[in-house]
């Protein structure tokens, strides 16, 4: 049976999966772990994804971005990072449109098969999504076949208003997306607008600037720098990968309170001692 065949047959796994419009040109399709954001304007035909979210996503996905451009498929995948829960269904997608998928070119190891990231840490965050990490997919991703790289210096010329902000701390290659025009910042997890290791923040969430994932964060000072990098774009919107859309002042001030109390809000306190 087909994927097309198996959302006919069965309408109701699939008939809520609808994102959500934030600007007229942007989407946020959230998944029951992270955020997935659709670009690009319904009546222009063109769009990108960003983000893929967990694996064996991939159907409520393309049955959320059927509903807002019918049968089009994206341009292309971008990747924010190659952990489980943002290029999980990654894959599946990109065999399914037959759409390239680009990802930074340091994050291009951990996307192709030739490396693993390191072994997620238990010990952080205190919240149950912190001491389930452990059972988290951790094997490097093969996505060779449809895998490009793209660095902070490069234009995506067929992205048009966005630049690729070079973000690394969480990951290696990690990236962020900026659209100078209307402030508009795509985060991916840089900072998260949800406690990241409490999983009740999933069903309950509540507006707040916190650091990326305690769990899978390995280098803490290029993650602060990071939180500046973003910071210094004066963003107007903020769009994370973990958490709901966030704007104005709360936005400005949180960043603000981020970075000032970094070490403290962020940084598991046993790292702090190392």
């Amino acid at each position: 049976m087909s994927l097309d065949d198996n959302l006919a047959n069965h309408p109701n796994d699939y008939e809520h999966a609808e994102a959500t419009e934030i600007l007229e040109d942007v989407a946020l399709y959230r998944t029951l772990v992270s955020n997935v954001y659709m670009l690009g304007k319904p009546s222009e035909k063109e769009w990108f994804l960003i983000d893929t979210g967990v694996k064996h996503y991939h159907e409520r996905i393309i049955a959320a971005a059927k509903k807002r451009f019918n049968n089009v498929p994206p341009r292309a995948i971008l990747l924010t990072h190659g952990h489980f829960d943002h290029a999980g269904s990654a894959k599946a997608l990109a065999k399914y449109w037959d759409a390239p998928i680009y990802s930074h070119a340091q994050e291009k190891p951990y996307l192709d098969g030739t490396l693993a990231y390191q072994p997620v840490d238990p010990t952080v965050g205190g919240g149950m999504l912190s001491l389930l990490s452990p059972l988290f997919p951790q094997k490097p991703l093969q996505l060779s076949k449809w895998l490009h790289t793209i660095t902070e210096e490069q234009e995506i010329s067929f992205l048009q208003g966005w630049k690729i902000i070079h973000t690394p701390g969480h990951t290696p290659g990690h990236i962020s997306l900026f659209r100078e025009d209307d402030r508009t910042l795509i985060a991916g997890d840089v900072v998260t607008t949800e406690n990241p290791e409490s999983a009740l923040a999933v069903f309950f969430p509540i507006g707040k600037i916190y650091g990326p994932p305690a769990f899978f964060t390995k280098d803490w000072d290029l993650a602060k720098k990071s939180v500046e990098k973003v910071a210094s774009l004066h963003p107007k919107l903020l769009l994370a990968g973990h958490g709901l859309p966030m704007k104005g002042t709360a936005l400005a001030e949180g960043l603000e309170h981020l970075i000032t109390n970094f070490h403290s809000l962020a940084i598991p306190k046993h790292k702090n001692d190392d």
